[in-house]
């Protein structure tokens, strides 16, 4: 299957890139063929049009539109800035609405604190659902993210092994789940 990562960080020291190195990779021994959907290379501006009301979209953006609408599901990794998900990230997630449709998303969160971004997924579970995308019922939230995964994506916790594979293997099932249904028709 193909999972799209979706980053959340514009910023230039940015942790969600380690997040997503690390991600990747697990994702990948899975078997899976993996996009990463980052704004900064991408260089997305603030929204004015969702893609599909774009006369003549730009490249850029139909890269953005080709790396959701070819995914079977999608990660998002968040930061949490003031309780809440990033507004890169809410952006990039706006360029798309029918592209999400009957489609899971499996949502990873950190932080620097102790609470490992907890409630920008619960937000990031209700815009999900919007897009029509709904979140398998289990969040993978790291806390003090720079002291559990290194610059280069190197899982320096072994505590989180175990709970990523159990992650996964929930985000697989809903995958297949999905995949399933879409091929024998969808609602609209």
């Amino acid at each position: 299957m193909n999972i799209a990562i979706i980053l959340g960080s514009v910023r230039s020291d940015r942790n969600g890139k380690r997040v997503s190195q690390y991600i990747i990779e697990k994702i990948k021994d899975r078997g899976h063929t993996v996009s990463l959907v980052d704004p900064m290379q991408l260089d997305l501006p603030i929204l004015d049009r969702m893609y599909k009301e774009m006369k003549n979209p730009e490249p850029k953006f139909q890269k953005l539109q080709n790396m959701i609408i070819s995914a079977d599901g999608y990660v998002p990794i968040t930061p949490e800035y003031n309780h809440t998900t990033s507004a890169a990230l809410k952006n990039t997630l706006d360029y798309c609405l029918e592209e999400y449709f009957f489609k899971p998303s499996a949502i990873v969160s950190y932080s620097v604190g102790a609470f490992g971004g907890i409630n920008a997924a619960q937000h990031l579970r209700q815009i999900f659902a919007e897009l029509g995308s709904p979140s398998i019922p289990s969040s993978l939230q790291i806390s003090k993210v720079h002291e559990a995964i290194d610059e280069s994506g190197n899982l320096l916790h072994q505590e989180y092994e175990k709970r990523i594979e159990r992650f996964l293997d929930e985000f697989e099932w809903y995958l297949t789940a999905f995949k399933n249904q879409r091929e024998k028709g969808t609602p609209y």
